[in-house]
């Protein structure tokens, strides 16, 4: 079987039921939370769970060391400092620039997300761009829960239907 066969398959294997949205807000399987950025792709309205961001944190570091290993074991860089690199080296550079390129924009799309579920603007992702301490304060905002109940930027993800606070309205 050759590679691009393995990676179709792969690919084939990976597609989801339309359904997953909602399957993966009531609980759902970890691959479906870990897909459900892509499926948002470039979806920067609404709220995320913690889970949603962390598993898709998961998810990127699975595939990032995937290709590592695909490069370590392809014989990484040259061997000697003339030799040009080998073929699969290439080949898992291509990988990996292909996928950082296309994993950027629902890496910030979810970032953003999560800020909404705190109730801040999604421009405090640009905080990461502090030197030295800005993503170790976005770090800490990923960890914050979200406010509870619906806020300006839509439902809790956590409790969709309000029914945690439906009591309070009858008080």
């Amino acid at each position: 079987m050759n590679l691009l066969q393995w990676l179709a398959d792969i690919l084939i294997y990976v597609q989801l039921p339309p359904s997953t949205a909602t399957r993966a807000i009531d609980g759902g399987i970890a691959m479906e939370w870990m897909l459900l950025p892509l499926k948002r792709y470039a979806d920067f309205a609404g709220r995320s769970r913690r889970k949603e961001y962390w598993m898709f944190s998961l998810g990127l570091a699975i595939v990032y060391a995937i290709l590592g290993t695909l490069l370590v074991v392809g014989g990484g860089f040259a061997r000697n400092p003339g030799d040009p690199p080998s073929g699969l080296t290439l080949l898992v550079f291509a990988l990996f620039g292909i996928t950082v390129l296309g994993i950027l924009v629902p890496s910030i799309a979810v970032q953003v997300r999560r800020f909404h579920d705190q109730d801040k603007s999604g421009w405090f992702v640009l905080l990461g761009f502090i030197p030295y301490v800005g993503g170790l304060i976005v770090l800490v905002f990923m960890c914050l829960p979200g406010t509870p109940g619906p806020n300006r930027f839509g439902d809790d993800p956590l409790d969709p239907d309000g029914e945690q606070h439906l009591g309070q309205v009858f008080r």
